[in-house]
């Protein structure tokens, strides 16, 4: 099936279209809702929330730009939007107390396995891991981060600063890299 033929049978709720969607999008999007989510549990929950979001939108795609495109960005703002439903997000970051720190870009590693670098994520505090992924990953801006969040856009910096120094740690000690040498460009690998 095109994805012309599938975004056509979805706008006319046809269940092959709509199955054929999800099937060919959803591996993707659920290794987004992984690097949101505290557990697999949440990350399929906020997939599922983002596929019935993507169902009911689909007559709001105007071809611009790549569908799968369209489609990561729903399941994105679904992700922020659960963690701040179940307020995952507030209440596991000490916004009140991020200050500036400072951590020079080249001080991480350059080419590391996706998988490895996303487990690692996976290890920071979830504030830290959601601005890392939405800046690092999703590519916004701390603007529009600190929009999403309802947070300051310093304390987003501040999110992403700490973020990328705890990260840097935790890839030091699991022995993944060793002292820090190179630019923070592992994070290319991770978008899938």
């Amino acid at each position: 099936m095109t994805e012309e033929y599938i975004i056509a049978g979805c706008l006319h709720n046809q269940p092959s279209a709509q199955r054929e969607l999800y099937n060919r999008f959803s591996p993707k999007m659920l290794s987004v809702c992984y690097r949101f989510g505290q557990s697999r549990e949440d990350a399929e929950d906020m997939l599922q929330e983002g596929f019935i979001k993507v169902f009911t939108q689909i007559h709001t795609f105007q071809n611009k730009g790549a569908f799968e495109g369209w489609i990561r960005r729903i399941i994105v703002h679904t992700c922020i939007n659960f963690l701040k439903k179940y307020k995952k997000f507030n209440d596991s970051v000490d916004i009140d107390q991020a200050v500036s720190a400072h951590v020079k870009e080249e001080t991480m590693p350059s080419i590391m396995q996706a998988k490895q670098v996303t487990e690692c994520i996976r290890l920071l505090p979830i504030g830290y891991r959601t601005v890392l992924n939405l800046y690092a990953i999703e590519g916004y801006s701390h603007r529009e981060i600190a929009t999403m969040l309802d947070i300051e856009e310093s304390t987003s910096r501040s999110q992403y600063t700490r973020a990328k120094s705890m990260l840097e740690n935790i890839l030091i000690k699991k022995n993944i890299v060793e002292k820090p040498r190179a630019q923070f460009t592992l994070l290319a690998g991770v978008k899938k």
